[in-house]
């Protein structure tokens, strides 16, 4: 097939262009910056950025770097191409973000400083490579190379490059939709901390986008007893209360609810297991797509963890205590239970679910946070056709899957607050190699380049330019 491409036999580079050059330089400064939340400040990171728009020609009233009071190494920029129409109504803006922050790096962890900037062998190395200085390195080229070519969208463009995803008491998107949502107001976001492009065995396999996530939810369980001495053991013992119920939730399934990313996420995906994994996988997919109540297919496809969180809601134990001496008969017993809840399942259903299970009156449970998420809006066609037209147009013939993020990424702030978010990059990563947070992180220097010319016409594809205004 024509998008399976084997990367050794992928053309040279060749000579640079200038947005190449500025690119990799944007890139080499951002990775050679520390954005770590122990010793790092992102507050230099956005300022650097901003010192980029403001030289092309971005205005000052509409760069604007933004830092909380009381944490000033976490700085967030903000960034604004004005569009030809108001920011109401249907014009309103498009929002793009990433994340400047990275996880901590030791350099006895590594083969060389994770803070230096390293090509070689047809990588670029240094922490946040992947994850994803990477990515913001090209949405900033992206818009200097539209302001330096004029380009008017029909609507506003906002650039928001923010601090703590990774984690940290600053997390930037959340703390923009609180004190400044004004700045970042949007019709819908595009994220490129999510979707891309996969690799396997070599190739090309096909490029993801993310349109949905689940919603983050714990739950504390709690069982007491007056206890005592233990050589005179009741039958009556909060831990064994506990471990019933938790054996009870080891053996439950919620049940598969398809939605429309998953369901034409399977669909999509089965020509290509088809090909590349034999004919159980894709057939099984094309059922479930047909029909989530095809229970043979749903275990067959359950087995794998990850279509598993596809296909349902789920939910763990993840931590456990109780007890305070060996020689006593324990008092109280906990356990929390997180849950990755279906953004089109209602978390006060599923804690019902979850009472029904455990059955057991002396279990007291307790949501441990609000649901960041409890709506969902279906994929919004206009992104899915820039992605699939620029997706076609580098690599004709490459499948473009929509998935839903099992975990989370900083997107769920913004779609919590009602703005619809879709996860989109143009670098490909190898399924097999994935160092994003780990040692000797890397991205192949062809693949960020040639992001560069995506990521570009996805930009101007979903802000199509205006005619312009008479004089």
């Amino acid at each position: 097939m024509r998008f399976f491409l084997p990367l050794l036999l992928l053309a040279p580079l060749g000579a640079q262009s200038p947005d190449r050059v500025l690119a990799r330089d944007i890139f080499k400064q951002l990775i050679e910056t520390n954005t770590t939340d122990s010793v790092g400040d992102n507050t230099r990171a956005a300022e650097a950025m901003a010192a980029r728009f403001r030289a092309a020609g971005y205005a000052d009233s509409d760069v604007k770097v933004l830092v909380p009071k009381e944490m000033p190494r976490k700085g967030n920029v903000v960034v604004r191409l004005r569009g030809t129409s108001s920011s109401t109504g249907p014009a309103k803006p498009i929002l793009f973000i990433g994340h400047l922050d990275v996880v901590e790096a030791k350099r006895e962890d590594w083969s060389f400083d994770p803070f230096q900037f390293r090509e070689r062998d047809g990588y670029f190395y240094g922490r946040g490579t992947s994850d994803m200085k990477g990515d913001v390195a090209v949405l900033v080229t992206t818009f200097l190379r539209l302001k330096r070519e004029g380009f008017r969208p029909s609507r506003d463009l906002i650039l928001a490059l923010t601090s703590d995803e990774e984690g940290g008491p600053g997390n930037g998107v959340q703390w923009l939709v609180k004190e400044h949502r004004d700045l970042i107001d949007a019709a819908f976001c595009i994220n490129s901390d999510a979707g891309g492009g996969h690799i396997k065995n070599g190739k090309r396999i096909f490029m993801s986008m993310e349109a949905a996530e689940k919603v983050f939810l714990s739950f504390k369980l709690e069982t007491t007893n007056p206890g005592g001495h233990s050589s005179l053991p009741p039958k009556d013992n909060a831990i064994y209360h506990l471990a019933a119920a938790l054996t009870r939730l080891s053996s439950f399934e919620f049940p598969v609810h398809l939605f429309d990313v998953t369901k034409t996420g399977f669909e999509r995906a089965a020509a290509f297991h088809e090909s590349e994994s034999g004919g159980q996988v894709a057939a099984d997919m094309r059922a479930i797509a047909r029909n989530p109540n095809d229970a043979a297919a749903a275990a067959r496809l359950s087995a794998s963890p990850y279509y598993n969180a596809q296909l349902r809601t789920t939910c763990v134990a993840t931590m456990l205590s109780g007890g305070h001496a060996e020689n006593a008969l324990p008092q109280l017993a906990s356990a929390v239970v997180n849950c990755r809840i279906l953004p089109v399942d209602s978390p006060a259903e599923i804690r019902k679910t979850l009472e029904r299970v455990f059955n057991d009156p002396k279990i007291k449970m307790t949501e441990m946070n609000e649901p960041q998420s409890t709506s969902y809006t279906p994929i919004n066609p206009a992104v899915m056709a820039a992605v699939t037209a620029s997706t076609q147009a580098h690599w004709p013939g490459l499948p473009v899957i929509p998935l839903m993020e099992t975990g989370a990424t900083d997107g769920i702030w913004l779609i919590a607050g009602g703005i619809p978010t879709y996860g989109v990059s143009g670098i490909f990563g190898d399924e097999d190699d994935v160092r994003a947070h780990g040692k000797d992180e890397r991205i192949l220097v062809q693949s960020f380049y040639e992001a560069l010319d995506f990521m570009y016409d996805v930009v101007t594809s979903v802000a199509k330019p205006s005619a312009a205004p008479k004089q």
